[in-house]
């Protein structure tokens, strides 16, 4: 019987109806947004068990100053916007540009989520959009919706990806040859 230990790693996001679908397994619609809560997760990836750390900044915007605590001991970011607000995505690319320089990197292991993406009436934001901002950061982009359960899970485990990619652990893509 082989024994795996488990792996501790500390996340920062930003919404919390994303965080406490993925610990709870539960949407909640109301919430205050100003307070800054820790979260605690095991999950398993590709057979190993990662222990979440999330801090979830829920009402922090562009405006507010970060603690340095949010880029201390960080080891992924999963910045989230609302599809159905303009402003929203235009907070989450000034977010991203002050964790850069905060952590000092022109890169960390980050995955950028439009949330609410059931709201169809009301998107403003296209999933192009999400996708094009994502990919000048080297980021990971995943659509969601926190009410619907879709894809709260599967944020959290590409954030765990993405973090292994960048320390050098991912799992090797399988080469393609073409012979013509």
């Amino acid at each position: 019987m082989i024994l795996m230990s488990s792996i501790s790693l500390k996340i920062l996001i930003r919404k919390s109806s994303l965080t406490i679908q993925f610990v709870e397994g539960q949407f909640v619609d109301s919430y205050d947004p100003t307070i800054e809560n820790t979260f605690n997760k095991m999950v398993n990836v590709n057979g190993q068990d990662f222990n979440l750390q999330l801090v979830d900044t829920a009402g922090q915007d562009e405006y507010s100053i970060f603690p340095q605590s949010h880029s201390m001991d960080i080891h992924g970011y999963v910045l989230v916007y609302s599809v159905t607000s303009m402003k929203s995505f235009e907070v989450v690319q000034v977010l991203h540009d002050k964790l850069l320089d905060m952590v000092g990197k022109i890169q960390v292991p980050t995955v950028l989520v439009g949330n609410k993406k059931d709201l169809h009436m009301e998107r403003v934001i296209k999933p192009e959009e999400g996708k094009k901002l994502a990919d000048s950061w080297g980021a990971a982009f995943m659509e969601s919706s926190a009410k619907e359960n879709e894809t709260a899970v599967e944020v959290f485990k590409r954030i765990i990806l993405e973090m292994e990619k960048a320390d050098g652990n991912a799992p090797q893509e399988e080469k393609k040859c073409s012979v013509m």
